[in-house]
């Protein structure tokens, strides 16, 4: 999610800085699309860094010992699904109609 929304914070800052023209007002815009290009590009290397996903866990050290246990199991996994829900009527059938 961070990386995401360091790209947002940079894409919406380039749009301020380079897409719009403003000659007046108290808040220069160029200024506030510089600010928030530096926030999310400190932001996209901070996910960067964070991000422990690319080697798997452990890689480095930070995690347990992967084979400290025993050898490894490789489980299936069982994702039941829903179960279907039928409804009875418990009264009588109508009569024919006259």
């Amino acid at each position: 999610m961070g990386i995401i929304l360091s790209l947002i914070l940079m894409a919406v800052g380039a749009i301020l800085t380079w897409g719009v023209n403003s000659s007046g007002g108290s808040v220069d815009v160029d200024v506030v699309g510089v600010v928030l290009m530096v926030v999310g590009f400190i932001l996209f290397l901070i996910s960067l860094v964070l991000w422990r996903t690319w080697w798997g866990a452990g890689f480095w050290g930070w995690g347990p010992e992967p084979y400290a246990d025993g050898p490894v199991v490789r489980r299936r996994a069982y994702w039941p699904t829903r179960r279907r829900t039928t409804y009875v009527d418990e009264e009588p059938p109508a009569g024919p109609p006259y």
